[in-house]
Protein backbone atom coordinates (compact mmCIF):
# COMPACT_ATOMS: atom_id res chain seq x y z
CA UNK A 1 0.00 0.00 0.00
CA UNK A 2 1.42 3.25 -1.18
CA UNK A 3 0.38 6.47 1.38
CA UNK A 4 -0.45 9.86 -0.43
CA UNK A 5 -2.78 10.89 2.48
CA UNK A 6 -2.21 10.27 6.14
CA UNK A 7 -4.45 7.58 7.48
CA UNK A 8 -4.58 9.45 11.11
CA UNK A 9 -5.36 12.83 9.99
CA UNK A 10 -6.41 12.49 6.29
CA UNK A 11 -3.70 15.49 5.38
CA UNK A 12 -1.87 15.22 2.31
CA UNK A 13 1.90 13.86 2.48
CA UNK A 14 4.84 15.03 1.73
CA UNK A 15 8.57 13.54 0.70
CA UNK A 16 11.09 13.74 3.61
CA UNK A 17 14.55 12.71 3.76
CA UNK A 18 14.39 9.92 6.60
CA UNK A 19 17.76 8.88 7.12
CA UNK A 20 19.73 6.85 4.64
CA UNK A 21 15.83 5.36 3.81
CA UNK A 22 15.53 8.51 1.66
CA UNK A 23 12.71 10.30 0.49
CA UNK A 24 9.51 8.78 2.52
CA UNK A 25 5.88 10.30 2.65
CA UNK A 26 5.48 12.10 5.64
CA UNK A 27 2.85 13.59 7.26
CA UNK A 28 3.62 17.20 8.75
CA UNK A 29 0.83 16.98 11.29
CA UNK A 30 1.38 13.84 12.84
CA UNK A 31 4.99 14.44 12.87
CA UNK A 32 5.19 10.76 11.36
CA UNK A 33 6.80 8.76 8.12
CA UNK A 34 4.66 6.48 6.47
CA UNK A 35 6.92 3.34 5.01
CA UNK A 36 5.04 1.74 1.56
CA UNK A 37 3.08 -1.55 3.54
CA UNK A 38 2.45 -4.87 2.78
CA UNK A 39 -0.25 -7.61 3.90
CA UNK A 40 1.67 -10.57 6.15
CA UNK A 41 0.60 -13.82 5.00
CA UNK A 42 1.61 -18.06 5.34
CA UNK A 43 1.87 -20.40 2.68
CA UNK A 44 2.41 -24.13 4.27
CA UNK A 45 3.10 -27.45 2.74
CA UNK A 46 1.26 -29.69 5.03
CA UNK A 47 3.28 -33.39 4.80
CA UNK A 48 1.56 -36.22 6.67
CA UNK A 49 3.39 -39.32 8.30
CA UNK A 50 3.38 -41.07 4.95
CA UNK A 51 5.31 -38.28 3.49
CA UNK A 52 2.45 -37.14 1.05
CA UNK A 53 2.18 -33.30 0.88
CA UNK A 54 -1.64 -32.06 0.89
CA UNK A 55 -3.08 -29.79 -1.94
CA UNK A 56 -5.96 -27.74 -2.87
CA UNK A 57 -8.33 -26.71 -5.43
CA UNK A 58 -9.57 -23.47 -5.02
CA UNK A 59 -11.51 -22.13 -8.28
CA UNK A 60 -11.56 -18.45 -7.25
CA UNK A 61 -7.67 -18.80 -7.48
CA UNK A 62 -6.95 -21.00 -10.21
CA UNK A 63 -9.07 -24.13 -11.87
CA UNK A 64 -6.09 -25.92 -13.92
CA UNK A 65 -3.56 -25.92 -10.98
CA UNK A 66 -3.50 -27.04 -7.37
CA UNK A 67 -2.19 -24.51 -4.68
CA UNK A 68 -0.93 -25.22 -0.75
CA UNK A 69 -2.78 -24.10 2.04
CA UNK A 70 -2.11 -20.56 3.07
CA UNK A 71 -4.15 -17.21 4.80
CA UNK A 72 -3.37 -13.36 6.47
CA UNK A 73 -1.78 -13.19 9.38
CA UNK A 74 -4.21 -11.45 12.23
CA UNK A 75 -3.36 -8.86 14.44
CA UNK A 76 -1.96 -10.32 17.57
CA UNK A 77 -1.30 -13.33 15.90
CA UNK A 78 2.20 -15.29 15.58
CA UNK A 79 3.54 -17.06 11.71
CA UNK A 80 3.23 -20.00 13.51
CA UNK A 81 -0.28 -19.74 14.98
CA UNK A 82 -1.28 -18.84 11.64
CA UNK A 83 -0.53 -21.91 10.10
CA UNK A 84 -2.27 -23.89 12.72
CA UNK A 85 -5.13 -22.16 12.19
CA UNK A 86 -5.42 -22.14 8.57
CA UNK A 87 -4.07 -26.26 8.09
CA UNK A 88 -7.28 -26.60 10.65
CA UNK A 89 -9.97 -24.12 9.32
CA UNK A 90 -8.92 -25.03 5.09
CA UNK A 91 -8.44 -28.57 5.52
CA UNK A 92 -9.60 -30.05 8.93
CA UNK A 93 -5.73 -31.60 10.06
CA UNK A 94 -3.86 -30.42 13.05
CA UNK A 95 -0.52 -29.38 12.93
CA UNK A 96 1.51 -31.18 15.20
CA UNK A 97 4.68 -29.08 14.01
CA UNK A 98 5.59 -26.22 12.16
CA UNK A 99 8.76 -25.22 11.07
CA UNK A 100 9.46 -22.35 9.04
CA UNK A 101 10.90 -22.78 5.45
CA UNK A 102 11.87 -18.91 4.53
CA UNK A 103 10.00 -15.69 3.07
CA UNK A 104 9.02 -14.91 -0.36
CA UNK A 105 7.37 -11.38 -1.77
CA UNK A 106 4.51 -11.41 -3.93
CA UNK A 107 4.71 -8.12 -5.43
CA UNK A 108 1.72 -8.79 -7.53
CA UNK A 109 -0.61 -8.61 -4.62
CA UNK A 110 1.80 -6.70 -1.77
CA UNK A 111 2.11 -9.50 0.38
CA UNK A 112 5.35 -11.03 2.18
CA UNK A 113 4.73 -14.67 2.76
CA UNK A 114 6.10 -16.68 4.99
CA UNK A 115 7.03 -20.78 3.66
CA UNK A 116 6.13 -22.98 6.66
CA UNK A 117 6.37 -26.97 6.34
CA UNK A 118 3.59 -28.27 9.01
CA UNK A 119 3.40 -32.40 9.69
CA UNK A 120 0.55 -33.55 10.39
CA UNK A 121 -1.30 -37.15 11.02
CA UNK A 122 -3.34 -37.93 7.97
CA UNK A 123 -6.98 -37.47 9.12
CA UNK A 124 -10.32 -37.31 7.17
CA UNK A 125 -10.62 -34.04 4.98
CA UNK A 126 -12.66 -30.94 6.53
CA UNK A 127 -12.74 -28.48 3.93
CA UNK A 128 -13.59 -24.96 4.69
CA UNK A 129 -15.71 -23.08 2.53
CA UNK A 130 -13.07 -21.46 0.01
CA UNK A 131 -11.65 -24.85 -0.69
CA UNK A 132 -13.04 -26.91 -3.57
CA UNK A 133 -11.04 -30.08 -2.96
CA UNK A 134 -8.34 -31.13 -1.27
CA UNK A 135 -5.62 -34.36 -2.11
CA UNK A 136 -2.88 -35.74 -0.78
CA UNK A 137 0.14 -36.31 -3.04
CA UNK A 138 3.18 -38.40 -3.09
CA UNK A 139 6.49 -36.21 -2.97
CA UNK A 140 7.62 -37.00 -6.39
CA UNK A 141 4.30 -36.51 -7.81
CA UNK A 142 3.01 -33.13 -6.13
CA UNK A 143 5.44 -30.46 -7.93
CA UNK A 144 3.19 -31.64 -11.43
CA UNK A 145 0.18 -30.32 -9.85
CA UNK A 146 1.12 -26.94 -9.19
CA UNK A 147 2.52 -24.13 -11.50
CA UNK A 148 5.44 -24.29 -12.09
CA UNK A 149 7.40 -21.46 -10.80
CA UNK A 150 4.97 -20.47 -8.53
CA UNK A 151 5.54 -19.26 -4.98
CA UNK A 152 3.45 -22.79 -3.62
CA UNK A 153 6.02 -24.35 -6.65
CA UNK A 154 8.97 -23.01 -4.64
CA UNK A 155 7.49 -23.82 -1.47
CA UNK A 156 7.10 -27.78 -2.15
CA UNK A 157 10.29 -28.60 -4.22
CA UNK A 158 11.90 -27.49 -0.95
CA UNK A 159 9.93 -28.96 1.86
CA UNK A 160 10.45 -32.08 -0.58
CA UNK A 161 14.12 -31.77 -0.80
CA UNK A 162 14.23 -31.65 3.05
CA UNK A 163 12.02 -34.55 2.93
CA UNK A 164 14.13 -36.28 1.00
CA UNK A 165 16.95 -35.79 2.72
CA UNK A 166 15.40 -36.50 6.39
CA UNK A 167 14.65 -39.86 4.84
CA UNK A 168 18.22 -40.27 3.56
CA UNK A 169 19.95 -39.57 6.95
CA UNK A 170 17.30 -42.37 8.61
CA UNK A 171 18.23 -44.79 6.30
CA UNK A 172 21.80 -44.40 7.43
CA UNK A 173 21.08 -44.44 10.79
CA UNK A 174 19.41 -47.58 10.44
CA UNK A 175 22.31 -48.80 8.67
CA UNK A 176 24.66 -47.89 10.95
CA UNK A 177 22.60 -49.82 13.89
CA UNK A 178 22.86 -52.93 11.58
Amino acid sequence: MHFTYCPHCGSSLVLKEIGDEGKIPYCETCKIPLWDMFTTSVICAVVNEEKEIALLRQDYVSVSSYVCVAGIMKLGESAEDTVRREVEEEIGQKAERVRYIRSYPFEKKEMLMLGFRADVKKKEWKLSGEVDSAKWFPLEEALGQIREGSIAWRLVREVADSVKEEQGKNQSRKEEKI
